[in-house]
C-alpha cells in the first residue's frame, strides 16, 4: 500500500520465532555432573529486503554451555520480524534496521532463550541488555577504518567500475 504523499512510514508487519534449536549431545551422563558450567553467549543480527519497503530483520543468539570440553547444551534462537520501512532517507534507514529492529525483537528473543532453557531442565539463561545504537556505531566505525585502509594501501577505490 504506497503512501502517496511520501510521509515517513515505520511499522511492524510482524514479529516471529524463525528458528530454534536445543542439543544435548551428552546427555544423560553430563547432567549428572557436578561442576559449574562455561556459558558463553553470542548475539548476531542480520537483515535483508523480503520485497519493496518491506525489511526482514533478525537477531540470533547462541547460547553454549559446557562442562570441561563437553557440551552441557546448545540453544540458538532467531527471532525475527518484518517491518514496513519506506520514505526514510538512505543515511537514515540502515541505523533504523540496525538499531530499532533488533531493540524491539531483542525483548522477545530473551524470553525464548529463558523458556527453552528452563524447560529442558536448566535454570533459565537470562541475556544480558544489549546497546544496539553502541553496536551499530562500532560496526559503522570498523567499516570506515576498513575503507580507510584499502585506500591507504592504494587499492584503487573504482577498481571495480571498470
Amino acid at each position: 500500500m504506497a503512501d502517496e504523499n511520501n510521509n515517513p512510514v515505520f511499522q511492524i508487519q510482524r514479529i516471529y520465532l524463525k528458528d530454534l534449536s536445543l542439543e544435548q549431545p551428552n546427555s544423560p551422563a553430563i547432567l549428572l555432573e557436578q561442576s559449574q558450567p562455561q556459558v558463553d553467549i553470542s548475539i548476531t543480527l542480520s537483515a535483508e529486503a523480503a520485497m519493496e519497503g518491506f525489511f526482514e530483520v533478525c537477531v540470533t543468539a547462541t547460547v553454549t554451555t559446557k562442562v570441561g570440553e563437553r557440551t552441557l547444551f546448545l540453544v540458538e534462537a532467531k527471532q525475527a520480524g518484518i517491518f514496513e520501512i519506506r520514505n526514510i532517507p538512505d543515511e537514515q534507514l540502515d541505523g533504523i534496521i540496525g538499531v530499532v529492529c533488533p531493540q524491539i525483537l531483542y525483548p522477545y528473543l530473551r524470553a525464548i532463550v529463558s523458556d527453552i532453557c528452563t524447560r529442558a531442565g536448566f535454570p533459565p539463561v537470562m541475556l544480558t541488555e544489549m546497546n544496539f545504537q553502541a553496536m551499530f556505531e562500532a560496526q559503522q566505525q570498523a567499516r570506515l577504518q576498513q575503507l580507510q585502509a584499502e585506500a591507504a594501501a592504494g587499492a584503487p577505490a573504482d577498481a571495480t567500475l571498470n
